[in-house]
């Protein structure tokens, strides 16, 4: 890992560059789904996942299978999970609300849940039960009726037990073996299997991005998500060995997450070397650890923890750990980042199973303007305007200024004709 020594230093961010041909190549996908439907589906789930189904949704009998082969710790764990992710997300919702002037006129907001979601749950490289958690939930305390989750199929046309559990736990009805831009192309477009939904969640690879990207504006998405991150903050009172743990969470991965670390202490900053080295030699996914760390991860050894938190606002992370003393006295300063975990005991990986905060964080420097998926995202809102009388008369003369300063004389005259009496 790189260890870099400057104040003033911009931390460097993993992103999408050069990218046309994947481009082309998601292009070309959406607009065969979108031609030719179910077909288009079988046809490149054979290509990519090397798989003939036999059809594109998941049956009963492979739902009750997958109990099965699933632990009663699993089962436990995740309805455990469950409940602590849907009792967050109960705090964030919204309620509709009319006000009444004392002159009559009543102005009021309607929130109503979106009809129809589609969620994607990532394959590839490993299954994601948290992942159907983490997208379902907000929209059913939300209101969601209709949830359609996309996921793809191994080599045998198999959805991994523990993704089917969590979905049919959450009363997930329709569950389809179909991963990357192909499905994201189905949830926009519709099929004969699978209807169009009204937005698209979940994260996934490059092809999953630049399909969302592409569909967005015919339906909403939740964001673009780019490779993971995480920024650790530690002094010299930290322990190396969480501090080390926590960046290879994330940097398992994918090779192109980016773990960070920012610390004032160069004794950290040794130890935690040592650490990663330690910890690698043991770890399953050591392979793409070990690229994620060598190519997109560092360690800056800056001056002083205020310059550190410079460093993080101008970089906006995904996931952001305070392991210092009294951390809590730091939020304030923080301004930009999708999560903050807070001491020691606050690893990155409580967050994304269990705690009950959103694990869908902004990406890329996003977190300057966006927000994890919450319960506003499945939410549309609906503007009431109730005028009375009294203020229309009170107000025309304003109204019809300013709809004559900007030269739309039909707007004026439509405040006109109500205050002169016509009917």
């Amino acid at each position: 890992m790189k260890v870099i020594q400057d104040a003033n230093v911009t931390i460097a961010r993993t992103i999408f560059d050069n990218r046309e041909e994947e481009y082309k190549s998601v292009q070309s996908i959406l607009k065969d789904v979108k031609e030719n439907g179910d077909a288009a589906l079988y046809r490149y789930t054979q290509t990519f996942d090397r798989v003939d189904l036999q059809q594109l949704t998941v049956t009963t009998e492979e739902i009750e299978k997958a109990y099965a082969n699933v632990s009663e710790d699993f089962l436990e764990a995740i309805k455990k999970a469950i409940l602590n992710i849907r009792q967050f997300h109960e705090k964030q919702r919204r309620q509709s609300w009319m006000d009444t002037s004392e002159t009559g006129t009543i102005l009021g907001q309607l929130i109503r849940p979106l009809a129809r979601v589609g969620i994607y749950v990532p394959g590839g490289r490993a299954a994601y039960p948290s992942s159907v958690l983490m997208n379902a939930i907000p929209a059913q305390v939300a209101g969601v009726q209709e949830i359609v989750m996309t996921t793809p199929p191994d080599q045998f046309g198999n959805i991994n037990a523990g993704v089917l559990v969590a979905a049919d736990l959450l009363g997930i009805k329709q569950i389809v073996k179909v991963g990357g831009a192909q499905a994201v192309g189905a949830l926009a477009y519709g099929t004969e299997t699978v209807k169009k939904v009204d937005k698209i969640t979940g994260p996934g690879n490059i092809f999953v991005a630049l399909a969302k990207k592409e569909v967005f504006g015919l339906v909403d998405i939740d964001m673009v998500a780019g490779p993971s991150e995480i920024v650790v903050l530690a002094d010299e009172k930290a322990n190396p060995i969480y501090v080390a743990a926590d960046l290879l969470s994330q940097a398992e991965h994918d090779p192109m997450s980016a773990a960070i670390l920012i610390t004032d202490s160069t004794t950290l900053a040794e130890k935690v070397q040592l650490e990663l080295d330690n910890q690698l030699k043991v770890l399953p996914k050591r392979e793409i650890a070990e690229q994620s760390i060598e190519e997109n991860g560092a360690i800056y050894i800056v001056p002083n923890l205020e310059a550190g938190i410079h460093m993080i606002n101008d970089y906006a992370p995904e996931h952001l750990e305070l392991i210092v003393e009294d951390p809590f006295s730091y939020v304030g300063k923080i301004k930009n980042a999708g999560a903050i975990f807070l001491g020691e005991n606050s690893t990155e990986a409580i967050g994304d199973y269990f705690a009950g905060p959103n694990h869908v964080l902004p990406t890329g420097g996003t977190a300057k303007f966006s927000s994890p998926l919450n319960v506003d995202d499945f939410i549309k809102k609906t503007s009431l305007i109730s005028y009375s009388n009294e203020d229309l008369k009170q107000n025309a003369e304003a109204i019809q200024t300013l709809a004559q300063f900007e030269q739309l004389q039909g707007h004026a005259n439509a405040i006109k004709v109500r205050n002169t009496g016509n009917k």
